[in-house]
């Protein structure tokens, strides 16, 4: 299917890897000049040929300076913004409950998972108003079943789900088309790290970090029988944020393997 995307512009957050970078992937092989952001610029986003801007979204300033390096890099307003950048969900001390969870903590999740993708849409709405454009925010499944992960995470992707259904309603009158993308588990470092979430939550659990993943998909009731690929979840941001979905807003699209149950 033709997308009809050659020629547009896009800036891609969180682009070092995992679904960022298959986000990057997917739009420049669709014709696609892509802004990358990332804290950190990896080989593999070298390598897709975007334009690539090393920038901390979780700062108060970042999203504002990434806004205007694309507008520069790109030479003038841009026509898609996927907001992928997120985190806190990961690593030592996020198996432990609600209880275990610091102020900073909480404070960490909602700047990488909400306050980010705020800032970053604030900046680049009027640009993405000129030109009629399209976002996409790229929350979780989570959101919808937040006992599924650490609770500062999963309520930080609701409240970014809120809010991509709260700017489509107002920015869709101008133009403006917004989704929401709500993976589940994804075969990423997330899981696969010997230092990410995956392993922490395999040695909470008592079983090796294999027989966790090998685990997951009939623990979490994915029908597919394994994890999503990013790749997977690229290709829908591409067509929402293409011109063939010209009518799809305001939605938030589950691509979990069927673990969401309901409507």
């Amino acid at each position: 299917m033709d997308l009809h995307l050659t020629g547009k512009t896009a800036v891609v957050t969180g682009a070092s890897r995992g679904i960022g970078l298959a986000d990057v992937e997917a739009l420049t092989a669709e014709g696609v000049t892509v802004v990358a952001a990332a804290r950190t610029i990896t080989p593999e986003l070298k390598e897709t040929g975007a334009l690539a801007v090393p920038v901390d979204l979780a700062t108060p300033d970042g999203p504002a300076h990434l806004v205007e390096r694309a507008t520069a890099e790109l030479g003038g307003d841009f026509d898609i913004l996927v907001n992928n950048v997120g985190g806190g969900d990961g690593g030592e001390g996020r198996t432990g409950g609600f209880l275990s969870f610091t102020d900073e903590q909480w404070q960490q999740a909602l700047e990488l998972n909400l306050l980010a993708a705020v800032r970053t849409s604030r900046a680049a709405l009027p640009a993405l108003v000129r030109k009629r454009g399209a976002l996409v925010d790229i929350s979780s499944n989570g959101a919808r079943i937040p006992h599924a992960g650490p609770v500062p995470y999963t309520a930080a992707k609701a409240a970014l789900t809120a809010f991509g259904k709260a700017l489509a309603e107002e920015f869709g009158p101008q133009g403006v088309r917004v989704n929401t993308v709500s993976p589940g588990p994804v075969r990423t470092a997330l899981w696969e790290s010997p230092d990410g979430y995956g392993a922490e939550l395999a040695r909470a659990m008592g079983v090796t970090q294999r027989e966790l993943l090998a685990g997951i998909p009939t623990a979490m009731g994915m029908t597919t029988g394994r994890l999503v690929e990013p790749s997977e979840v690229a290709a829908l941001v591409a067509y929402l944020a293409s011109p063939v979905a010209g009518s799809t807003s305001g939605a938030d699209f589950l691509i979990d393997g069927g673990a969401v149950k309901t409507a």
